[in-house]
């Protein structure tokens, strides 16, 4: 350094840091700060003039004296993301949300993000990607069509991009994912603000549908009496159980003779395995008073289940669950799916999907006037404002009978 640099260099008391100029034109703060690990290490702020070096030293040494850590710079996105997923998403939450939270950080956010500085990333860094990833073909992006036979290939990989957009729904979540990321950064003391919050995300707009009405819900106990999940269907259509609550039953949680039934786990496919998990939130844990036709089809379904279990004889697996395979092994969601599929038809209920029963029963037990916070507690909302704001529209008619009582009143 020269002599002329050298009294460019601003002492200050020890511990107050220096501004110096540098070569090449450039000032430099530099201070000894507090660090998140609880050490202080030397840290360089760069600036075009003095003034500028000068406000950031001091803001920086204004933080440090508050025991406010400086921003880790070793920190990529990459490595906190997966330091995130491991150390705070996986012991906190269910795996179903765990195993959600890893694809978006693996196949969104890493390979786009990744290298960069986990505390230089800004708002204008998250705005952008969330643009790009909109206006990204979802099948270019991910070779689908690329992986597919030579002869079978039909759209991106020749040529003819097909144009997959994403959804505003993954849009939300992708950016849900980064927002709580950078949250616990922030907790962790790696960066000072949360940049994912200064950026808003459209909600997506969807209606949830209504599900079935009375007279196809006749249909629908007359067409699947013979099936074997009967019963199955009738606690989805009378009590609204959510499919994986349902193919968690176990006998232990039923009291027929009381008329008691307690939702306490959902059987849930997870990393490949199927395991039982507590319910998404304490409120989903219930117990609820299924009807006389839904005691009926579970005593039917018992007796359906021995001699089943008696055809099967020693490869019979003796699982607890009310709904097995015909040897006693838990069902697969999707194959309860499947199952649905033509019991749904011979119903005639076209594109009614098997989680609309749930739908249904929430529908009609308002239609009934029965107080929301009855129907939240039935089918184990988590918030009594989902069983209005989502559920509780009013049909034509009974907006038209609405406006007729206010003509009546006011002739």
């Amino acid at each position: 350094m020269t002599e002329k640099l050298r009294e460019a260099r601003r002492r200050r008391p020890n511990g107050n840091g220096t501004v110096y100029q540098r070569k090449d034109g450039r000032w430099v703060a530099r201070a000894y700060l507090l660090m998140p690990d609880g050490t202080t290490a030397r840290r360089d702020y760069y600036a075009a003039s003095e003034n500028a070096a000068n406000r950031k030293l001091v803001a920086a040494l204004s933080k440090s004296h508050q025991r406010i850590p400086a921003e880790a710079t070793g920190w990529t996105i990459e490595r906190f993301l997966l330091y995130w997923l491991e150390h705070v998403v996986r012991p906190a939450r269910k795996p179903k949300t765990y195993q959600g939270y890893d694809v978006v950080v693996r196949v969104h956010l890493i390979p786009q993000l990744g290298r960069k500085k986990l505390h230089r990333l800004t708002g204008a860094d998250v705005r952008l990607y969330l643009t790009r990833l909109r206006n990204t073909c979802l099948c270019c992006l991910h070779r689908v069509d690329a992986r597919r036979p030579k002869e079978e290939r039909k759209c991106c990989a020749v040529g003819r991009c097909c144009q997959k957009l994403p959804s505003a729904r993954l849009v939300q979540q992708v950016h849900a994912v980064v927002r709580n990321a950078l949250q616990a950064a922030v907790r962790e003391e790696l960066i000072a603000r949360n940049v994912a919050k200064l950026v808003q995300v459209s909600a997506p707009t969807y209606e949830v549908n209504r599900g079935i009405d009375a007279d196809e819900a006749r249909t629908l106990r007359v067409v699947a009496k013979n099936d074997r999940f009967y019963a199955l269907y009738m606690l989805a259509l009378y009590v609204g159980l959510r499919r994986g609550e349902l193919l968690g039953l176990r006998w232990e949680d039923i009291d027929l003779a009381d008329g008691t039934l307690e939702v306490r786990r959902s059987l849930q496919r997870v990393g490949g395995r199927l395991q039982p998990v507590t319910p998404k939130t304490r409120s989903s844990r219930r117990t609820v008073p299924p009807v006389g036709i839904c005691v009926d089809a579970l005593t039917d379904h018992r007796t359906r289940q021995e001699r089943e279990r008696e055809a099967a004889g020693s490869a019979w697996a003796d699982s607890g669950y009310v709904f097995t395979t015909t040897t006693g092994t838990p069902v697969e969601p999707d194959n309860l799916r499947r199952s649905w599929y033509p019991i749904r038809e011979a119903a005639g209920l076209d594109e009614a999907r098997f989680h609309d029963l749930r739908h249904s029963c929430v529908t009609l037990l308002l239609e009934l006037g029965t107080p929301p916070h009855i129907v939240r507690d039935i089918v184990g909302h988590s918030d009594i404002d989902v069983t209005m704001t989502i559920y509780a529209h009013a049909s034509l008619e009974e907006k038209r009978a609405a406006l007729r009582r206010l003509d009546e009143r006011l002739r």
